[in-house]
């Protein structure tokens, strides 16, 4: 018969949290006041409980609260539950037009879901919100990162406009844009030929783009232009659908999924 703590290391651990600091085995590692607070006061965790890390770069780890206070968290690493490997790398970027506050809060979360390396928020002369909180959006993409079993998390780069993006743009990036005008080339056609590269899309704001921008983008070596059907979408509706589209074509969408027992966010 199985004993209670063998048992217990079977289950998956309760929690998941990102932090910078490294990760090896039999670590002891102090966790922040917000990462303490959220455990004890939040959860309600307790001394005992398990967490799993993870910080971008040396995998996900199995770790045991040795020490929980009202300001502080001391954790045990104690097995590798996967190594950074296991996380298929993607070359994909999101760059938008920030929209209002919950707006851009759910394509950065939702960005995250699904894979992009980079967001870079893009300032045109339609964007509603000119003021961007990096930090903020930051913050989203870790909690989204946590809770979607990503290993890594991705960049939030500080805000450019449009011309300053064009101009400093990557040699050998796609850039897809999704085109409200109905002048681009159909999304599935578009990914299916050359859509497996380092590849980036690029979101309008609201009111879209400018004559002027669009001309500029037009003149771009880099940029496709693409459509996402005969309905005018939601910034955030048309970020979501060109990303799920990107997964499903030329993602890791078409990899054989990984079976492993899943880490299940409490409730």
């Amino acid at each position: 018969m199985m004993s209670n703590a063998k048992s217990h290391r079977a289950s998956p651990p309760k929690y998941r949290l990102y932090v910078e600091t490294s990760l090896v085995a039999g670590a002891q590692v102090e966790l922040t006041d917000d990462h303490a607070h959220y455990l004890g006061a939040v959860m309600r965790a307790t001394s005992g409980d398990r967490v799993a890390l993870f910080n971008g770069r040396d995998g996900e780890w199995d770790a045991e609260i040795i020490d929980l206070g009202k300001r502080r968290c001391q954790v045990r690493l104690e097995t590798q539950l996967r190594p950074q490997a296991a996380e298929n790398q993607q070359d994909l970027w999101l760059a938008f037009a920030p929209v209002k506050k919950a707006g851009t809060d759910m394509i950065v979360e939702k960005a995250t879901e699904l894979g992009v390396a980079v967001i870079q928020p893009v300032l045109t002369q339609f964007t509603q919100s000119q003021r961007v909180n990096t930090d903020r959006l930051a913050a989203n993409a870790r909690e989204a990162a946590e809770q979607c079993e990503r290993l890594s998390v991705p960049e939030v780069r500080e805000p450019l406009t449009l011309e300053r993006l064009l101009a400093s743009w990557p040699k050998g990036r796609i850039l897809f844009t999704l085109d409200e005008t109905g002048g681009g080339a159909a999304i599935t056609d578009v990914l299916s030929c050359s859509g497996s590269g380092p590849s980036a899309f690029l979101v309008g704001p609201e009111g879209g783009f400018s004559k002027s921008e669009l001309d500029l983008l037009r003149r771009s070596p880099f940029v496709t232009h693409i459509t996402l059907g005969p309905r005018i979408l939601r910034a955030e509706t048309a970020a979501v659908a060109g990303l799920t589209c990107w997964q499903a074509l030329c993602g890791d969408w078409r990899a054989r999924p990984d079976f492993r027992t899943p880490f299940h966010a409490p409730e």
